[in-house]
């Protein structure tokens, strides 16, 4: 009897790696980025980036150039003594350091307090968490401006008008950041995590230090950027209890361009020495910032 030898099977065509400007997803789909999602991204960015690009030109320019029409769109020599011009109208040194401290330390307050509201509220269980969190959220709900007057006379009972800790202590926590802070922390932090570290003794500030910071250093980045940007651009509780006499920058700015015609070159001199701190902490806390927006984009 003749026994038929069974041919090999073939062998599987090796996958060819995904061409430039596609790749392939989970299900095995290959996503591709046309022109038209590079032309539509080329003039987000376009769109994006053209304020803080004018803010450049209008900065470098003279009053008289800006005036022009059609207005000029390259910078020009003038930004140095659109500086100068700055610090001589408005002590925007004085403003930065005043701006630093209070942003620096409403950032710092926040984070850290929001972020052990956060895990309480995400991990601890303790009686009446829930009607706490409503309530914390419910305050988000209530316009800020509503407690002006009550703060202001709080403030002027303890006799911190015009210091700066009338600007730092109102901003210490917010609910905001106390609500994000414990999503963050629902979705990141695992049980399991804790219920092991309670097995070898550890106690529940240790537990913070050692365990939740470290799994929550890209959302406190996050919060940390949102709040610095809030607290620096902050001009409607600053200008009430501070004077020009210790003003933070978007105090300051107001008192720039004076005149029968405002000049708008040195307003925007000011501008943009206002904007580079912000710019200067995103460029630090960047990749943190990236880095916690994926992963809540992965886990949610």
């Amino acid at each position: 009897m003749t026994v038929l030898a069974t041919p090999p099977a073939p062998s599987p065509a090796p996958e060819r790696p995904p061409a430039r400007g596609r790749y392939r997803s989970r299900a095995g789909r290959t996503m591709r980025g046309g022109k038209l999602a590079y032309a539509f991204l080329t003039v987000a960015v376009l769109v994006s980036a053209f304020p803080f690009y004018w803010t450049i030109v209008a900065a470098s320019r003279s009053n008289a150039d800006l005036a022009k029409v059609p207005p000029t769109l390259l910078p020009g020599p003038h930004l140095m003594r659109n500086f100068e011009a700055v610090v001589e109208e408005a002590d925007i040194g004085r403003a930065l350091l005043n701006s630093l401290i209070v942003s620096g330390s409403v950032t710092l307050g926040t984070v850290l307090c929001c972020t052990l509201a956060g895990f309480a509220f995400a991990k601890l269980r303790f009686r009446g968490r829930g009607a706490l969190l409503a309530v914390t959220v419910g305050t988000m709900m209530i316009p800020p401006q509503l407690g002006v007057i009550p703060l202001f006379m709080l403030i002027a009972e303890l006799q911190w008008v015009n210091q700066l800790q009338a600007v730092i202590l109102p901003g210490l926590v917010s609910a905001f950041g106390v609500f994000f802070m414990r999503q963050y922390l629902v979705q990141s932090l695992p049980d399991e995590l804790i219920e092991a570290a309670r097995v070898d003794g550890a106690s529940t500030a240790r537990i913070f230090w050692s365990i939740v910071v470290p799994i929550a250093r890209p959302g406190m980045a996050v919060l940390g950027l949102l709040t610095f940007m809030a607290a620096w651009n902050d001009f409607f509780w600053p200008i009430i209890a501070l004077s020009s006499s210790e003003p933070t920058v978007q105090v300051a700015l107001r008192q720039l361009g004076g005149g029968y015609v405002d000049d708008q070159s040195v307003v925007m001199a000011g501008t943009l020495l206002g904007t580079l701190p912000v710019l200067l902490v995103f460029g630090l806390l960047g990749r943190q910032i990236v880095g916690g927006i994926m992963q809540g984009a992965v886990k949610g």
